[in-house]
């Protein structure tokens, strides 16, 4: 029975495809004309390091039964996402230019009808009852599976976040690790000015997980807390990313005003002699 369908890049690499990403994504809202730069720049090396390292999955199967899951909470991500499964072989390149397009698999925010989707989402705050419910089937069925669920902190204001934060602990769902997007930004404005959360970590711990906290833009660091994660036992992981809104791009980078945005003509140019300038 096959038991690891993964790749693991170098560090170097990983830096250079979160790079990648970032372009990928600021191509796709310049074609779209619509759609979440901050978000999905925040979140690259996240996702670069998950389904470049960590996740068990294989893209010549989407529905491998034992496969990892994962679930991007914040949907409205969406293009970060659908970047890093076309780059990981899931689809080919010219279907990203499809985005957001009517009769579109890439819709504004993910279907299961793309591939490597496993789960829906849009309406904030329902990822990560999902993900205890993967959790929860992959242990009844005696899967190796683990799940991971991507969240923003903005969404963390979100009431059912915190009801399934008390329940993954009591049921003992070890192989499900949340991975917080701490980019301190939402759509209008910073998240203390919104609703204060105080310390999440705090909070998390309060809840009953294990907590790590590290520079979400950090590969290195990244993959060594998932490392961790992965090897502690009895109850489920939380690592905050802590990250910047729009990172890459410094006109995006920090302000709420990049949430969502026109990538015009103009823009695009900027964002991608960054961009490029910045590649290792």
């Amino acid at each position: 029975m096959q038991t690891t369908v993964s790749t693991r890049l170098s560090d170097d690499e990983l830096r250079s495809t979160a790079l990648k990403l970032r372009r990928r994504v600021i191509d796709m809202l310049w074609h779209s004309q619509a759609g979440h730069p901050g978000g999905s720049l925040s979140a690259a090396e996240i996702l670069t390091v998950l389904f470049f390292r960590e996740l068990r999955i294989d893209p010549s199967r989407p529905d491998w039964g034992e496969r990892d899951r994962f679930v991007l909470s914040k949907g409205h991500a969406a293009p970060i996402y659908y970047a890093t499964l076309m780059e990981r072989g899931y689809f080919p390149a010219d279907m990203l230019e499809t985005y957001d397009e009517i009769d579109s698999c890439l819709q504004g925010h993910p279907d299961c009808t793309t591939p490597g989707v496993d789960m829906p989402s849009g309406s904030l705050g329902q990822g990560l009852s999902a993900g205890i419910g993967m959790a929860l089937g992959a242990r009844l069925r005696d899967l190796p599976s683990r799940v991971y669920v991507v969240l923003g902190d903005g969404e963390l204001q979100e009431g059912q976040i915190w009801e399934a934060a008390m329940a993954a602990p009591n049921f003992g769902l070890d192989r499900l690790t949340a991975v917080v997007d701490a980019n301190d930004v939402q759509l209008m404005g910073r998240c203390d000015d919104i609703m204060c959360l105080g310390s999440v970590a705090d909070k998390w711990r309060a809840f009953g997980w294990h907590v790590l906290e590290v520079d979400g833009h950090d590969v290195t660091a990244l993959g060594d807390a998932f490392d961790e994660a992965r090897e502690h036992a009895d109850v489920p992981s939380a690592v905050i990313a802590r990250t910047v809104k729009g990172k890459g791009v410094s006109f995006m980078e920090g302000t709420h005003k990049w949430h969502s945005g026109q990538v015009t003509d103009e823009v695009r140019q900027k964002a991608l002699a960054e961009l490029v300038a910045g590649e290792v």
